[in-house]
């Protein structure tokens, strides 16, 4: 997906969402981990390359301009998200939807999914991916906050 996204732009601006999430069942990985996971993942493709991290705001209506303060200028965004595409529509920018590739494997849920169970993953990522993964004990992380208390409450509800 990012290599045909990148054949149509001089710069990419990929936006590293939920930037002040980590260490829970969704978010295993902080916004650090991701940029890393993201840029050694790109730089076999011939264009300059940024990575952003963009935190969730509880307010939709000034979301595209939060994104646009927190990333260089970008004339094109694209997402197959709808809420997202109508966001950026709304607030004049062009959206272009990018071309999902195995969509029911390559998604989120099921490779964290795949994971936790100790399934197989890495033949799903790209290997830059999986480098960091492993360097910073991912897979246990994740199988860690995934748990539930004795009380079959989550453990990662709060440090506290």
């Amino acid at each position: 997906m990012v290599e045909e996204i990148a054949d149509e732009v001089d710069e990419l601006v990929l936006g590293i969402g939920s930037a002040g999430d980590s260490h829970s069942p969704r978010n295993p990985f902080t916004a650090g981990e991701r940029i890393m996971m993201v840029t050694k993942s790109v730089e076999a493709f011939d264009v300059t390359t940024y990575a952003v991290p963009i935190e969730d705001l509880e307010r939709n209506s000034v979301w595209v301009s939060h994104v646009q303060s927190m990333s260089p200028a970008f004339d094109v965004a694209y997402s197959n998200n709808p809420l997202v595409i109508q966001l950026f529509k709304e607030a004049g920018v062009e959206v272009r939807q990018s071309p999902m590739f195995n969509r029911d494997v390559l998604e989120g849920t099921e490779l964290r999914d795949r994971m936790i169970h100790d399934e197989d993953w890495r033949n799903l990522v790209p290997d830059p991916v999986v480098d960091v993964i492993e360097e910073i004990g991912g897979i246990e992380r994740l199988q860690r906050v995934s748990q539930t208390d004795a009380n079959g409450g989550r453990d990662n509800v709060s440090p506290s």
